[in-house]
């Protein structure tokens, strides 16, 4: 489980500057709650809010598979993918209000990751 937690952390500070960008606009143009039309405002909450989507489950998925004996690479591996993942996405989405780079490959690549990790849960519960 010492795995996750250094996914865990990583994926703890991306959260954190997603979250001081947020708090940081919102003091910037004087808006206290929601977006108030503010299309700077409204990327830098949807990346923060689309990454608290996912982050969670992927690592309750990672956390199940850490629990039994499983190797430790592919844990290194899962756990890379997903931070390396959720930061492109952030910055492509905080970058870009449409189609970018990071925004699509953070997707594809978080997606497969949701996918493969949740079959893995679902094979293993069966196994045993």
């Amino acid at each position: 489980m010492a795995i996750i937690g250094l996914y865990a952390g990583l994926l703890g500070l991306i959260y954190l500057t997603l979250s001081f960008r947020v708090v940081s606009l919102r003091r910037k143009h004087g808006i206290g709650l929601g977006d108030g039309g503010n299309a700077d405002l409204q990327q830098v909450i949807r990346a923060h809010a689309n990454f608290s989507e996912y982050v969670p489950i992927c690592l309750i998925l990672l956390s199940l598979l850490a629990s039994i004996p499983v190797n430790l690479l592919a844990l290194h591996v899962a756990g890379g993918v997903l931070v390396i993942s959720r930061a492109l996405h952030a910055l492509g989405l905080t970058q870009e209000s449409g189609r970018s780079f990071g925004r699509y490959w953070g997707t594809v690549l978080t997606w497969s990751l949701l996918l493969i990790l949740s079959i893995a849960n679902i094979i293993l519960f069966i196994a045993f």
